[in-house]
């Protein structure tokens, strides 16, 4: 149980705040679910009045998660988008989640950021307004000039935020401790995968320098292109608690009044917004993670500008590729290679295949032939995830969430816009780069440099193996008759099995798939390879 006895002394005052919440929002049963009853009968008179006998339980979590502050917030926001994890009443009613607050008045805000500045904002700003233009959990932002005559934002961290989320990160980890111990059933949930997501993101916004980084990062992908525009860091003034960079003027999506009236190509915009998007993704492994209206502003010239790159998404070289596969399934309606990216992510060692099969194949049937709406596909794909107990990496969980929404803003700007359409080029383009010559080579020569190290580090490994034997004085010695015949007789069996595997890959899987995309020299290795291995497998048959 989490009683105060384990929990440290700076932290007792916090928890006795989360627990009046909790009791004042009728969310009891986590209450004594984690032996805080003892906190409650304390808590209990410091407990918001609130008339939640009219909410449901999902509504009664929403609310105390917003009077818990923004460590909580970011959690709800994590968990709306596992619809993998959780049934449609609690992901609708967290997604109704806001980190928009009310502001601090400017003058608890002036002595922080005059200690960041160096020196008061009238003096290193030629105009600042105290008024902020936005006022969310994390931060506020104000409208500033510098004496060059640059517009810029400032950005500042809300005073004593670290303090607090520290306090509510240790917390929930001891909680998570708990739940992972005394109730296996809830492994499911990933709690302890969703604790690292939640800290490493809310740290990453906790420090202004990393959201800079973030920006420059991403600007450094779209360097050679002058219709994405990604604001300017200005680093004389940046640090862990302050930011400044280059205001960008623009229409958020959601304007279309606005959009119209500044002459703006709405269905260019979109086509530009989701290339910009799939580029970052696919291709370079590290996308804006919150592609929301109000971080994607349409510009004169129909350009688009991406600000607020306070969390971004990473994936790796092997999540990408799986990533153009599951596409590549929805598109080509293929039931089985659906399901066998599904498996391939969830890492399940025992799903129920016949159930799983079976959910693939209604999955394909229900999206053949309509209008592919991204954000519908997802939403079911993950439901099918949740109703095979299947979960999803955090990674993907991360990706999926961007990509839902970046297709709302699209489809804002072009009703009719459809992303499979419009992520065709990439796609094809990236499947082109991955089985050409030189993408094969590239692979090859991973797979030589892993063999290269294993093989260096046998000697070292053989002698460790001998001095723990002969500090353990044991000997052993192993005679096996026909051990030689028997080694051939593996090689040669081992050696049918893989080049059987290979020639079926190729024959069943992927010249199939991938020769309408234009693969040219991926066809041409593919029969090569298909003449090759039969060939060789008609020459081990004969020499048994």
């Amino acid at each position: 149980m989490l009683r105060t006895a384990f929990v440290a002394a700076r932290d007792r005052q916090r928890l006795g705040e989360i627990v009046a919440v909790l009791i004042g929002y009728g969310v009891n049963k986590v209450v004594e679910r984690l032996g805080l009853v003892h906190v409650a009968r304390f808590a209990r008179r410091k407990a918001p009045r609130v008339d939640v006998a009219r909410l449901s339980q999902p509504q009664r979590v929403r609310r105390a998660i917003e009077a818990l502050g923004p460590t909580f917030i970011k959690l709800g926001q994590i968990l709306a988008s596992r619809a993998d994890l959780l049934t449609p009443e609690w992901t609708d009613e967290l997604a109704k989640l806001h980190s928009q607050v009310s502001p601090i008045p400017w003058e608890k805000i002036r002595p922080q950021l005059e200690a960041d500045l160096g020196g008061p904002p009238a003096e290193i700003f030629a105009e600042f307004d105290t008024t902020p233009i936005a006022s969310a959990s994390i931060a506020q932002v104000y409208r500033a000039r510098l004496h060059s005559g640059e517009d810029v934002i400032v950005k500042v961290l809300r005073p004593g935020l670290r303090k607090i989320i520290e306090a509510d990160l240790r917390l929930l980890a001891h909680a998570t401790r708990i739940v992972v111990a005394e109730w296996p059933e809830f492994g499911r949930y990933q709690p302890q995968e969703q604790m690292r997501h939640l800290a490493g993101g809310l740290y990453g916004e906790l420090d202004l320098v990393n959201e800079a980084r973030n920006c420059e990062l991403i600007a450094a992908i779209f360097s050679d292109r002058d219709d994405i525009v990604i604001p300017k860091i200005h680093w004389d003034w940046t640090s862990e608690r302050l930011l400044v960079q280059e205001f960008i003027a623009g229409i958020p999506p959601n304007e279309p009044a606005r959009l119209d009236a500044a002459g703006i190509d709405k269905v260019l915009l979109a086509q530009k917004g989701t290339d910009a998007f799939l580029q970052m993704a696919l291709i370079e492994g590290v996308f804006h993670a919150d592609p929301h209206p109000g971080n994607m502003l349409a510009m004169t010239g129909n350009r688009i500008g991406f600000i607020d790159f306070g969390i971004v998404g990473r994936l790796s070289e092997r999540r990408r590729t799986q990533l153009l596969m599951l596409i590549a399934s929805m598109v080509k309606e293929d039931a089985d290679g659906l399901m066998a990216v599904l498996l391939d992510w969830t890492g399940a060692s025992n799903p129920d295949l016949t159930k799983l099969e079976a959910s693939s194949q209604a999955f394909i049937t229900r999206h053949a032939g309509a209008p592919l709406n991204f954000g519908v596909l997802i939403t079911d794909f993950m439901t099918m995830a949740r109703e095979n107990d299947l979960a999803m990496p955090t990674d993907l969980a991360i990706l999926f969430k961007g990509l839902v929404t970046a297709d709302g803003v699209m489809r804002q700007l072009d009703p009719a816009f459809d992303l499979f359409a419009a992520a065709g080029p990439t796609v094809k383009s990236r499947l082109t780069a991955q089985f050409s010559i030189r993408g094969l080579r590239r692979k090859v020569e991973a797979v030589g440099a892993g063999l290269f190290g294993a093989a260096s580090e046998l000697p070292t490994l053989i002698h460790l193996m001998l001095v723990r034997l002969k500090q353990g004085r044991v000997t052993v010695e192993i005679e096996v008759k026909g051990i030689d015949k028997l080694t051939r007789g593996i090689e040669r069996a081992a050696a049918r099995v893989a080049v059987a595997l290979i020639v079926a890959a190729f024959a069943t899987q992927l010249a199939p798939r991938f020769m309408d995309l234009g693969t040219p020299a991926f066809v041409t290795v593919g029969i090569g390879v298909l003449t090759l291995g039969i060939g060789w497998l008609v020459l081990l048959g004969r020499n048994k």
